[in-house]
C-alpha cells in the first residue's frame, strides 16, 4: 500500500487525534494542520462556520494534508478528498482516562491549546467542559467511524480499537518524508 497523502484523523475528544497527527506528518512528511488552531480565536471566541468551512476547503484543495477532525459544518468537505480516515475507535475508558490525565496536566502546566486559550478549572468544572463533551459524544463518535468504514462510496477507514493495535500499523507503515512534517500554516 502507498502511503496516503490526505489524512482525516477521527475520535471523540481526547482520543489522541493530534498527538496522533504529529507523528504521522513527521512519519509521512506530510503537514498537519491542527483543527483547533483553525476554529478558536483567542479568548476561545469561535470562529463563525462560513469562515471554518473556507478555511477547510482552502486546505483541502491542496494535495497533501493532515487533518486532526472534523465537524458538522463542513465534515462533507474533508470525506470528499481524504485518501484515508484513520479512526480511533478506542473504549470509553480509554479514550476518557486519556482525557482526564490530559486536561489534568494542562491544569497543572497552564499549557496553550491554540491561539493563546487554555483550559481553566472554571471551563473543566462548566456544564460546556471538555470532560461532559466526551461523555455526551461518545456514542455518536464511534456510531460515525463504523458507519463511515461500511459506507463503500466513502474513503478507506481503518478503526483502531487500541493504542497497540494502532502502534502496530504505524510501525508497519512506509516512511515517505523526511520526518519534516510540521504544523501548516494557519489560513
Amino acid at each position: 500500500m502507498s502511503a496516503p497523502s490526505r489524512i482525516l484523523i477521527y475520535a471523540v475528544y481526547g482520543a489522541g487525534k493530534s498527538t496522533l497527527a504529529a507523528r504521522l506528518a513527521r512519519h509521512l512528511g506530510l503537514p498537519w494542520y491542527p483543527v483547533d488552531d483553525l476554529l478558536w480565536e483567542p479568548g476561545w471566541v469561535e470562529v463563525p462556520v462560513a469562515q471554518q468551512r473556507s478555511r477547510i476547503e482552502a486546505i483541502c484543495r491542496r494535495d497533501r494534508w493532515i487533518l486532526d477532525g472534523a465537524y458538522h459544518g463542513w465534515r462533507d468537505v474533508v470525506l470528499a478528498r481524504a485518501d484515508l480516515v484513520v479512526g480511533l475507535d478506542y473504549p470509553r475508558w480509554c479514550s476518557f482516562g486519556r482525557l482526564l490525565r490530559r486536561t489534568v496536566r494542562r491544569l497543572r502546566t497552564g499549557e496553550e491549546i491554540c491561539n493563546g486559550n487554555r483550559e481553566s478549572l472554571g471551563s473543566v468544572l462548566s456544564r460546556d467542559s471538555i470532560l461532559v463533551w466526551h461523555l455526551t459524544a461518545f456514542g455518536r463518535a464511534r456510531r460515525r467511524m463504523r458507519a463511515w468504514q461500511a459506507d463503500p462510496t466513502g474513503p478507506p477507514v481503518l478503526l483502531f480499537r487500541s493504542p497497540a493495535a494502532l502502534d502496530r500499523w504505524l510501525t508497519d507503515l512506509p516512511h515517505s518524508g523526511d520526518g519534516a512534517g510540521t504544523p501548516g500554516s494557519r489560513r
